[in-house]
This record gives C-alpha cells, sequence and structure tokens, in this order.
C-alpha cells in the first residue's frame, strides 16, 4: 500500500462523485463526473485519475448501486434452488401479500423460475435434530440438472437449517463438486434464522446477485489494477458500514441500497456537529429521492426491507424509502390529462434534453434549468461547456404545455411542483405516518439536485428548517469516507426465556462477538477501536412478531441472568405497545450480535470556509428566476466563497461546482461555523 490518501467513490445513475482526503494532512478534494451506465468502471477510474496517478491511493470505499439496479430492473443472474421435498414454492407463496392493498388482483414473479426450483429428500426438525438425513445423490442430479439447463448461481435452501445446518453443509460439499463457478451457497451461512420465506428469499437473492456484483467487482478491481493501484479496496453496505470486496462478493444481498446508505451515514455526521439531532435526509440524484430518519443522531435500522414487491431482503439495513423522481425524471401527460414526474428516467445518457445528447422528452432538470434556478452557463459535474436552454423549453411546451393548454413557464413550474410533492408524500411517509412531528426536524437535502427543493421541504411538509452540507453533491462520497467498519450476524434460539440456559446464552454471545471481530479486523482498515453491541428478538408466547431487545454485556466478565433480560424486555416492549402483559411467558428468538469498528475520524470542521471568504468576493450579481408564477430578479452567489455566519435573504441562488441551493422567497439562509447552509422561514 503506497501514500496515505483515502477515497470515497458513490456510483449514481447520472454522476460518480468522489471525496479525497489525504490523512497526513486532513486536507481534501472532490470530484463528480457522468456515470457510464453499463459499464461504470470507467466512470469511477476517470473520476479517480482526474486527480492524479492511482497509484498514490492507500485505500477506496465504494457505494454501489449495481444491486439495487439488478433487484429493481430484474436484471440478476439465472438461479436453480435445491430445497426440501415439498418446500419449493414457498419463494412464490411468500406472505399472502399482494401488490395492492386494495382489490384482490396483482401478479408476482419470484426471481427464479418454478422449474428451477428442485426438491430432493431430506428433513430436520425444528429441534436441531434430523429426521431424514440428505439424500447425496439426488442433490448431485438436481445440481447437474440446474447446471445444464443454464443456472449461473446456486442455493440450497432446506426446513430448519436455521437449527442444524449438518444436511445442508452435506448438500453444499456435493453440489460444489459438480458446479461449474464459485456461485453456490447454502440459507445457514446466508441467513442461520427463523422463518423459511424469508431465509429462502434472502438466500435466493442474494445468488441472484453473485453473479452481476462479482463481475462489476472483478472488472473494477482489474481496472484499479492496471492504473497501478495496490491500496484496499472496500464496499459500503446497506447498513452503513464498510466490508472488504471478498465479502461483498459473496455477500452482495448487503450491498442493496449500499449508495444511499452511505449518505444517510454523511448527513447524520454532518448534522450532529451541527446541532440537529433529528433531521431527515433527502437524497436527489438523476434517477431517485432517497429518505431516511435520523432521530437523535442515530440512523434507523431495519432487520428486514423489501427492495419491490416480495423482494424480501432480512439483513440489517438503514431504513431508506426510495421513490423514482429524480432529476432525469421525465415529464409526460397521461391519457387521463395528468401531469406525471418519473418513475422512467432519462438517467445519464441520454440525459436531460438540454444536455444535449438526444433525449427529446423533458426532465426536472429542464424545468429547473427553464426557471432559471439552474445556471446553464455552469452545468454541474464539468464535462459540459453549458446547456442547451432553448431545446428544454421546447421540449417542455411540446410534451407538458401545449397537452394541458397552459403557458411553458408554468408547465415548467407545475413539473416541479409535482416533483415537490412527490418528495414532500415520501418525508410524510417516514415521518408523520411513524408518529413522528415533522415541525421537530430538519432536512438535510443533498444529491445534485436534493439543494434545488429545499423551499419546498420546508413549505409543504412543515419542517423547521433545513440544513444544506458544504459539498451536497458529494456527501454520500464523503459518507464512504467516514462510514465504519461494520458485521452484524444472527443466530436462532427459538427458546422460552425461563427455560433459556443463561450461564449458555453468556458463552454464546462472546464467542459470537469474536467472530464478529474477526471479520472487522480483517477488513485491513485502520481502526482506532472496535466495539459489539447484542440485541435479543423477543416476544410474548403467543406472539408472532418480536421486538428488538438491547442487551449489555460487559466482555470481560459481568455475569448475565434471567432478571436483566426479564427486565431489558419489558422496558423495550413498554417503549414501543405502552403496557405489558403479566403471566404471559417471554421468548427469546434470535441473538443479533454487532460488531464496529470506528475509523479514524474525518473533522468535518475541515470543510468550513476559509479566512479569506466574503460576501462581497461570493456576489456574482443578479438573474430573473421564476418563483410562484413571476420573474423574480434574484441574486446569485458562489456558494463556496460564502464566510461564516453570512445571513442571506430569499430570493437567491447558490452555485457551486457539485450543486445548487436555491432559496425561495420568504426564506432566508445563514452560513454556520462548518460551512453549511441553514435556510428557515424569514421573520416577520
Amino acid at each position: 500500500m503506497t501514500g496515505a490518501i483515502l477515497v470515497g467513490v458513490d456510483v449514481g445513475g447520472t454522476f460518480t462523485d468522489l471525496f479525497f482526503v489525504d490523512t497526513a494532512t486532513g486536507q481534501f478534494r472532490t470530484g463528480k463526473v457522468p456515470s457510464n451506465r453499463g459499464d461504470e468502471a470507467v466512470g469511477f477510474i476517470d473520476g479517480l485519475q482526474g486527480f492524479g496517478p492511482v497509484s498514490q491511493l492507500a485505500a477506496i470505499v465504494h457505494g454501489t448501486t449495481v444491486g439495487t439496479n439488478a433487484l429493481l430492473e430484474r436484471k440478476g443472474a439465472r438461479v436453480g434452488i435445491i430445497t426440501t421435498a415439498g418446500f419449493r414454492d414457498v419463494l412464490e407463496m411468500r406472505r399472502r401479500d399482494r401488490p395492492h392493498t386494495w382489490g384482490l388482483t396483482g401478479a408476482f414473479a419470484p426471481v427464479v423460475d418454478r422449474d428451477f426450483r428442485l426438491e430432493v429428500p431430506e428433513r430436520t426438525l425444528a429441534d436441531g435434530s434430523v429426521h431424514t438425513p440428505v439424500d447425496p445423490a439426488a442433490v448431485r442430479e438436481a445440481a447437474i440438472a440446474l447446471r445444464d439447463a443454464g443456472a449461473e448461481a446456486l442455493a440450497i435452501v432446506f426446513v430448519n437449517s436455521y437449527a442444524n445446518a449438518a444436511n445442508e453443509h452435506a448438500a453444499l460439499e456435493v453440489a460444489r463438486a459438480v458446479w461449474p463457478n464459485a456461485h453456490v451457497a447454502c440459507s445457514a451461512d446466508i441467513l442461520p434464522e427463523i422463518r423459511e420465506f424469508e431465509r429462502m428469499s434472502t438466500t435466493a437473492l442474494n445468488a441472484y446477485l453473485q453473479p452481476v456484483v462479482g463481475s462489476y467487482l472483478s472488472k473494477l478491481e482489474t481496472a484499479l489494477g492496471e492504473a497501478g493501484f495496490d491500496g484496499r479496496f472496500h464496499i459500503v453496505q446497506s447498513n452503513g458500514g464498510v466490508m472488504s470486496t471478498a465479502a461483498a462478493g459473496s455477500f452482495p444481498v448487503r450491498t442493496a441500497l449500499s449508495g444511499p446508505a452511505a449518505g444517510v451515514i454523511a448527513a447524520a455526521a454532518i448534522a450532529r456537529v451541527a446541532g440537529f439531532a433529528d433531521v431527515i435526509t433527502g437524497d436527489l440524484g438523476g434517477t431517485s429521492f432517497d429518505v431516511s430518519l435520523v432521530v437523535g443522531g442515530r440512523t434507523q435500522l431495519a432487520a428486514q426491507t423489501t427492495i419491490d414487491f416480495g423482494l424480501v431482503i432480512r439483513s440489517p439495513m438503514i431504513e431508506i424509502t426510495t421513490i423514482g423522481a429524480g432529476g432525469g425524471s421525465i415529464a409526460s401527460v397521461d391519457v387521463g390529462g395528468l401531469l406525471q414526474v418519473g418513475p422512467e428516467s432519462a438517467g445519464s445518457r441520454p440525459g436531460p434534453v438540454a444536455y444535449g445528447q438526444g433525449n427529446t422528452r423533458p426532465t426536472l432538470t429542464d424545468a429547473n434549468i427553464v426557471l432559471g434556478r439552474i445556471n446553464a452557463n455552469r452545468p454541474i459535474g464539468g464535462k459540459l461547456a453549458r446547456l442547451d436552454t432553448d431545446a428544454a423549453l421546447l421540449a417542455i411546451e411540446a410534451h407538458v404545455a401545449t397537452p394541458l393548454g397552459i403557458g411553458v413557464m408554468q408547465a415548467a413550474e407545475a413539473i416541479v411542483r409535482v416533483a415537490d410533492a412527490r418528495m414532500a408524500g415520501a418525508i410524510r411517509l417516514v415521518s408523520i405516518e411513524r408518529g413522528h412531528d415533522p415541525a421537530k426536524f430538519a432536512a438535510v437535502p443533498f444529491g445534485g439536485g436534493g439543494a434545488l427543493h429545499v423551499g419546498a421541504l420546508i413549505r409543504d411538509v412543515g419542517l423547521k428548517a433545513a440544513l444544506v452540507p458544504r459539498y451536497p453533491g458529494v456527501t454520500s462520497a464523503l459518507g464512504c469516507v467516514i462510514a465504519d467498519v461494520r458485521h452484524d450476524q444472527v443466530r436462532t434460539l427459538n427458546v422460552t426465556l425461563d427455560h433459556m440456559d443463561i450461564a449458555a446464552l453468556a458463552a454464546m454471545m462472546h464467542a459470537e462477538a469474536r467472530a464478529a471481530r474477526d471479520v472487522v479486523e480483517s477488513a485491513g482498515l485502520v481502526l482506532d477501536s472496535i466495539a459489539d453491541s447484542f440485541a435479543l428478538d423477543m416476544h410474548y408466547v403467543g406472539q408472532t412478531h418480536t421486538i428488538a431487545v438491547p442487551i449489555d454485556l460487559d466482555l470481560a466478565g459481568v455475569d448475565l441472568d434471567h432478571a436483566r433480560v426479564r427486565e431489558a424486555f419489558e422496558r423495550a416492549y413498554l417503549a414501543s405497545f405502552s403496557r405489558l402483559l403479566p403471566g404471559l411467558s417471554m421468548r427469546i428468538v434470535n441473538l443479533r450480535t454487532t460488531s464496529i469498528g470506528t475509523r479514524p475520524f474525518f473533522d468535518l470542521a475541515a470543510l468550513a470556509p476559509d479566512a479569506t471568504a466574503s460576501l462581497a468576493h461570493a456576489a456574482q450579481g443578479h438573474r430573473p428566476v421564476w418563483f410562484a408564477g413571476a420573474w423574480h430578479d434574484t441574486a446569485i452567489y458562489a456558494r463556496l466563497d460564502l464566510p461564516v455566519g453570512a445571513e442571506i435573504a430569499g430570493p437567491a441562488i447558490l452555485e457551486q461546482p457539485d450543486a445548487t441551493t436555491v432559496i425561495d422567497p420568504g426564506h432566508q439562509a445563514r452560513v454556520d461555523a462548518w460551512g453549511n447552509v441553514i435556510v428557515t422561514v424569514a421573520g416577520p
């Protein structure tokens, strides 16, 4: 490994964002280049080489959407499943849910066709005893049949293997002997947890992504090697932690929502130092708007996530709600005469009409250009000299204004308002509908387009303020730099508390922590410390769903007893449901262990404006910008030249190489000590 430069790289649908940090000096640089959809390695390497030889880099941490896109677009590998006789349709039956809340209609196609789900004789009981040993000849025959039928990856999922994996592991060895590649795994190694559908779904989706993510990472590593890189290469997980590329290749399902998770990590860190404990993050890129809640400075983790209907992944992930509303979202008028924005996106190619790359249908970015909010002479990314405002205007007129019978400026504003409404709905979903008062939260908009919609987020949702990071367009790349190394693992116990051997539980926690620490240490990154935490999934006997019960265990040897576990469960249950159920026994379903390796802290004070910044130097004159049905003479500022303490009254536009911030009429902005822009409603 050479040099001391760490770089975070976030590959989005439109742009690839980079954040370089010299760990020896604390100096940093940012970059943004167009993504090359279909061969993301091109934009990846171009971005790195734009700042010098790749050989100077000590480590690269990457946030990727390759896995997410493969799931959403159903472009994963052809998968074969070998399962217990009688259980081939678990993946298709799911939990008897349906895609539409109202009505009994809807269709679902699992990622593995029925003909590629084969059964073999075997049976392990729920207590872990083997009722029927697996038939090796049947496994070999099934694996060969799936291989010859064109399956590219194989998943072995036996019933109750969480209680005893002997049959699965025996079948795995047989299958490996005839399988042509390394893309073969069993559910006990992917998710050794009770609930057959979730285990089968997670294992199948992991197999579905293995060839796709594995090929992508292999191409990147080859390209990096050819460019002279010999440092460490890591991937951001969906839980906000970092793992090695080897782990990502084996467990690609843990990379779903990788890029958005990095952004949430950075936004939460920025908000904490700025004094905002409760925020709602909003990442507006070229194809999507990703929303997440941060409460008390802590990101919210979910044990299970549904990427698309029926595609269930049971793995700890930062709770992120995604809608198809990005800068490249295409605006159109449907057959009923209603204006729609998204979910179809122009992406990076051909991109918005104003990019001049062949698209003729208007996008959200085109609307912001026509309204004067985006400077056509200073496009972000630096690859285009200027944007074609006239082409964007003509596209909006033809596809929106004329069909609706309104003026082109009204049409452009309508496009923005529809997108604003969709974003506001996503924010309400993670706040109001979960019992949180949005008036107590600040928005943290980032991504290439998030800061364009600051005013609407405050106005439409009723948020108390918005905090725009110093470099909103590369916030996810910054998150790659500051994310800690993390490993989560689960083990099913499925025993009542009264019958639990507490000494055995404590010993198990110690063993699980050691195993998790080994994974964290194997990542090879410089760590300040490693901390372990535990939670028990518990419920009252007779209940279906569990709650997470944090358990403190001093690894130096403090005793654990039944009373401590009971008190912890009652405390967590009261917090969730405000009442207990006296007299009912308690059941411990799963033990969850998390090991987090804390990386050296990047001091966010390095982002602050320097002493030469001044309001006079930042002022760039005025231009007309369309707000609320009329043109307004609007002050333009170079965002990065604004000094700490600068106060700006709307309407105003703050421009920088990676993003544009819009301050609406009636709002005011202030630059804090870290260079963030705090936007609030102007006082009387």
